[in-house]
């Protein structure tokens, strides 16, 4: 089951945290990997990581934002049978001290990001189908404090993903989301260290029991639900947002 064996796969954000984890485990099912992202030194680990344990992969720098670059990029492909959009940024800040800036980068990474991996995989998706996964996140259906651009852009990608799922049903391509809470990524180890010096570890078991199952997720746990959703043991499923939050969503009352 959840055979990936001739199947060609473009994970983004694929350098680190659960791009990463992705890539490694559909190289492990054995499909042919692209480990899109934007740091070249990062992706070539990946794919190292990947060759070093029998798999294939390869690398595919490229930074999302940029819709000629992304295209080009693509432009490799003749074909693309699972296209994992992982790559995203984060953004502390409520509406009124969140600045112009900060709001074109999420959205340019977030969504236009999204959206131009999409529009460069749907024709290299069109002759013999596809399916598209989307990270979303539960900040898109739950208020979160100081989250405003971020919550903003994780709406936008659940509407994305609704909407190509619904255009693109007759040419056997589906499309699906997930919505983690806090997963344990180096974005998170950062974001301690930057804003919370000397309380790492205080601060880190405060936000691990922000979810009712006491912990953050691995990102292994959250390629494996990604595996699933992209395999063809899956093939009834499109158009559809899953949580995966440690019960955060239905369970933190």
């Amino acid at each position: 089951m959840f055979s990936l064996q001739q199947k060609i796969a473009v994970v983004t954000g694929a350098g680190s945290g659960i791009g990463k984890a992705v890539a490694l485990l559909f190289a492990k099912q054995g499909a042919q990997v692209y480990v899109a992202d934007i740091n070249k030194e990062q992706a070539d680990a990946t794919v190292n990581e990947i060759s070093s344990s029998g798999g294939t992969a390869q690398s595919l720098v490229c930074n999302v934002a940029k819709q000629k670059e992304t295209q080009d990029a693509f432009a490799t492909f003749s074909h693309i049978d699972i296209l994992v959009n992982s790559a995203g940024i984060s953004h502390i800040g409520k509406a009124e001290d969140t600045t112009e800036e900060d709001f074109d980068r999420i959205y340019n990474v977030n969504i236009k990001g999204v959206y131009n991996c999409i529009k460069a995989a749907l024709p290299r998706m069109k002759e013999k189908g596809g399916i598209i996964l989307n990270l979303a996140s539960v900040a898109s259906s739950v208020g979160l404090p100081d989250r405003f651009a971020y919550s903003m852009s994780k709406g936008a990608v659940v509407g994305m993903t609704l909407s190509v799922a619904k255009d693109y049903l007759k040419d056997n391509i589906r499309c699906n989301c997930i919505s983690p809470a806090r997963v344990h990524t180096p974005f998170v180890d950062g974001f301690l260290k930057k804003n919370y010096p000397g309380k790492e570890a205080e601060m880190f078991d405060k936000l691990s029991k922000t979810q009712p199952i006491g912990r953050m997720a691995k990102p292994d746990e959250i390629a494996c639900l990604i595996l699933y959703l992209c395999s063809d043991e899956a093939s009834f499923i499109t158009g559809n947002d899953y949580p995966i939050d440690g019960g955060f969503v239905k369970l933190n009352n």
